[in-house]
């Protein structure tokens, strides 16, 4: 079944496996709002766990906006964690009200139990304007710094991260790139040159890195108001390229609709590996063209193929 709650509208979500359980950590609004466009500024991160990817149990939220003056009293968005130190890091978006949340940074929260969280105070992570787009409100409607996705690969002591960020350069509705980032404490942050060039994407939002075969996957979703008609593409949803190393080169020619076209709903997929298998986890928009749903979808099968594409099956 799917994770709909009755008065609260739910969207971009991280999941983390604890073993006997998955956490999944959502963005979440009030379905009493009335308009779905608003949900962006009256959010709070909910939590829920799961043995099955079906069968949810509702837990404490984990963070709301900080207390006011705090570079994230405006909002709280999308991020992921990953296990450091004996604790569990939560690496998240923030905006402020002070700059009315027209520029995104990357805050820390730490906790031991996934159900505690601390605030590290202020942001951590920040765009380098040596590589990436600042706030220029002739190019873009705000300064693009978000959905921060954290990776640990073998042989390296530093934590990575990926992000939603813009290339300085080119078309304004394509300047769309993957951000790179790295630490070794998780509150001092290497900026690093994008993973991907410009490819005619406005945005490539809510980032993963997905092992599969001797391939790696960066998905990424988009719809079609953020991005150049050059790419061709149909329609909303999430999306793929793939490189030899977990740092590219992302060749724009694997770029695969991974759950996209005109007639798809679902938007910010991720890939859940659980259970020694992958499912694949979306939420669904506005399904009848009509109604906003805001619901996580039922998990469909991902299979990696001999060569490492990844295939995404109809539920089960």
């Amino acid at each position: 079944m799917t994770l709909r709650l009755p008065d609260r509208w739910i969207w971009d979500f991280w999941t983390v496996d604890e073993g006997a359980r998955i956490h999944v950590f959502y963005l979440q609004a009030p379905r009493s709002l009335g308009d779905p466009d608003l949900r962006h500024w009256n959010v709070t991160i909910g939590h829920a766990t799961s043995p099955d990817l079906r069968r949810w149990e509702i837990q404490p939220d984990a963070l709301a906006p900080g207390a006011p003056g705090t570079f994230d009293d405006r909002s709280t968005w999308t991020g992921s964690i990953i296990r450091a130190g004996g604790a569990w890091a939560m690496l998240y978006t923030g905006t402020s009200s002070a700059e009315d949340g027209l520029v995104q940074r990357v805050g820390l929260a730490t906790s031991d139990d996934l159900t505690t969280w601390t605030r590290h105070p202020g942001p951590v992570l920040e765009a380098d304007p040596r590589w990436y787009e600042l706030l220029d409100r002739d190019a873009w409607h705000d300064q693009a710094w978000r959905d921060p996705w954290l990776f640990r690969v073998d042989g390296d002591d530093a934590v990575h991260a990926y992000v939603t960020a813009r290339a300085r350069d080119g078309d304004p509705r394509g300047r769309g790139v993957v951000g790179h980032a790295r630490s070794r404490d998780l509150v001092t942050w290497e900026v690093l040159p994008p993973v991907t060039a410009p490819m005619g994407f406005g945005q490539m939002e809510v980032p993963q890195l997905v092992a599969a075969g001797d391939r790696w996957h960066l998905l990424f979703s988009s719809d079609p108001g953020t991005r150049t008609d050059a790419l061709g593409l149909r329609g909303s949803g999430t999306y793929g390229l793939s490189g030899p190393t977990p740092f590219g080169p992302f060749d724009p020619a694997t770029l695969t609709e991974l759950d996209a076209g005109a007639d798809h709903v679902t938007y910010a997929g991720r890939v859940v590996p659980h259970g020694g298998g992958m499912s694949f986890l979306a939420w669904v928009g506005y399904r009848d063209g009509v109604t906003f749903a805001g619901e996580l979808a039922e998990p469909r099968p991902v299979v990696a193929g001999a060569d490492g594409t990844l295939t995404i099956g109809a539920p089960r």
